[in-house]
């Protein structure tokens, strides 16, 4: 890979946060006082209903957005009060997204959508190449390095997504719905790459999934459940 970070597992705590929303003129409360602590090593799941909390907790564990109160601590750097420049940073080299409809260029090759975040860091076009295509491998793509988005399976573009993610070796990948738009084995094979990529040895990455799904959920390591903007439970599922 391009570029190779610390192995220690990464720590992200949450201390009391909250998270307001002004909707016409009442104050809405997305998150009410949450704290948690969430290590790499691990496949998480957040679940609850529409409205729970969950998209808001995911943007701020990925600096899309800021708390109004509490503090996000990843690996001690408070990341809750970062401005605009240094939120973008963060998000491009210590956070790795992967969304429901996958988010692909449909004019770019398979390999030319994972090696975007390393071109938008000036790496050249050789090298990105060739990490771009040791990641479509490592997520059983090699063979469709070259295809662009509309000649690949729904499961084939996530899995893409997946390597995109990886691009720049982050400690924490997020993500949002991953198998909302597949079909039910196909989403099971998904699931099963995001928990290889949280397991792979000496890593310490974080996956950290928001799901509607409850099958979704019991593929993962720990199910944190949130009702009303509070954790609601916080589960450790049976090892794998």
């Amino acid at each position: 890979m391009s570029r190779r970070r610390d192995q220690r597992a990464l720590t992200i705590d949450l201390r009391d946060v909250v998270r307001e929303y002004r909707v016409g003129d009442q104050t809405v409360r997305a998150l009410d006082g949450i704290s948690l602590r969430l290590t790499g090593g691990r496949f998480v799941s957040i679940v609850g209903p529409s409205g729970a909390g969950k998209s808001t907790l995911l943007h701020l564990l990925g600096a899309l957005d800021s708390p109004d109160a509490g503090s996000i601590a990843f690996d001690g750097d408070e990341i809750g009060r970062l401005g605009d420049e240094a939120q973008s940073r963060f998000r491009h080299h210590r956070v790795g997204f992967v969304f429901q409809f996958f988010n692909l260029l449909p004019t770019l090759s398979a390999w030319e959508n994972v090696a975007v975040p390393t071109l938008l860091d000036g790496v050249r076009m050789g090298r990105a190449r060739a990490d771009a295509v040791r990641l479509l491998d490592r997520v059983g793509l090699g063979d469709r390095t070259e295809h662009r988005p509309a000649e690949l399976s729904g499961g084939q573009m996530q899995r893409v997504a997946v390597a995109r993610a990886l691009m720049m070796d982050p400690a924490l990948i997020l993500a949002d719905e991953p198998t909302g738009n597949l079909d039910s084995t196909t989403g099971a094979a998904i699931l099963e790459l995001l928990a290889e990529v949280a397991h792979e040895g000496g890593r310490g990455r974080l996956v950290v999934m928001v799901t509607h799904n409850a099958d979704a959920a019991a593929a993962t390591d720990r199910v944190i459940t949130l009702q009303d903007g509070r954790v609601g439970s916080d589960a450790a599922l049976v090892a794998r």
